[in-house]
């Protein structure tokens, strides 16, 4: 039986029921105070407290890649987290560009609270952490009141088909300020129907649109996570690549004709048409 009450600077794992699942914190024996957190057995998020520079997924490096890009380095910027988890890119954020103002959607109310009970935020650093579904907070913020929108939001190990639609992506336009960029970490795999039709579908919404992967995923063949990233002005393509490319695990960009053609042939996903991106096969995102 796992102990809900430890401190984690003990490295000892906590484990909770929360209100998607159970949720586990696990120490990295490699990383002093540095933490895998899971729920239902698929790893949700990676934490170095002491290191909150440190990002140790893949995709979160990609967005991490869509985070020093958005603005001057160091600048402080308004951003929005369609998703919580163990708040790995609001920690990035603030560690890199000090002064931001953050607000976090996290639906698991009782997830984000082991988090900040567990996993807290650095001294003097405050944010926003909100308990409600992604898309009703995105509706409920004001017109160009955010530099960057990201949206991590899996139910299960699947993205709810809510937040794949041109009306969710208008709302997420109609969010950002002038410049502003949008990026969602999504999954797929085979022939990448969901993705092709998330990339259609901002490419409705917005004039720039590209999507990072992994040549294998980009291939099908294998499952695995997508970064799609959107704005209205032109995304800094050249400097992404280069950043994706020289990664432990390399990713290509797709961009401007590449990504027309990603996406041709393929309508954008309506509020009557969306659905769920595609259940991993066989467990691709489950430890244990």
């Amino acid at each position: 039986m796992y102990d809900d009450q430890q401190e984690p600077t003990e490295s000892i794992p906590v484990g909770r029921a929360t209100d998607l699942g159970a949720a586990l914190l696990m120490p990295d024996i490699d990383r002093p105070r540095a933490w895998l957190l899971t729920l239902n057995d698929s790893p949700q998020s990676y934490v170095d407290l002491d290191q909150p520079e440190h990002l140790e997924f893949e995709y979160t490096r990609r967005l991490g890649h869509v985070v020093d890009l958005v603005a001057e380095p160091g600048a402080p910027i308004a951003a929005l987290h369609l998703g919580g988890g163990g708040l790995t890119l609001p920690r990035y954020i603030a560690a890199t560009r000090p002064g931001s103002t953050q607000t976090v959607a996290e639906l698991d109310g009782e997830l984000a609270a082991l988090v900040l009970e567990h996993l807290p935020l650095p001294a003097g650093e405050s944010m926003d952490v909100r308990t409600g579904d992604a898309r009703a907070e995105l509706t409920a913020r004001p017109d160009d009141s955010a530099d960057l929108v990201i949206a991590d939001v899996f139910g299960g190990a699947q993205v709810p088909a809510h937040l794949t639609s041109r009306e969710f992506a208008a709302e997420a336009a109609r969010v950002l300020l002038p410049g502003g960029v949008y990026a969602a970490n999504i999954a797929d795999g085979g022939d990448l129907e969901f993705a092709r039709a998330q990339v259609a579908t901002l490419r409705a919404v917005f004039p720039e649109v590209a999507l990072m992967a992994e040549p294998g995923v980009l291939r099908g063949r294998r499952f695995g996570n997508l970064v799609v990233v959107a704005s209205m002005i032109t995304l800094p393509v050249s400097q992404l690549a280069r950043r994706t490319a020289g990664d432990d695990t390399p990713a290509r960009v797709l961009s401007g004709i590449e990504a027309r053609v990603f996406s041709r042939d393929v309508a954008p996903v309506t509020d009557e048409t969306a659905t769920p991106s595609p259940a991993p096969p066989g467990g691709t995102f489950r430890i244990g």
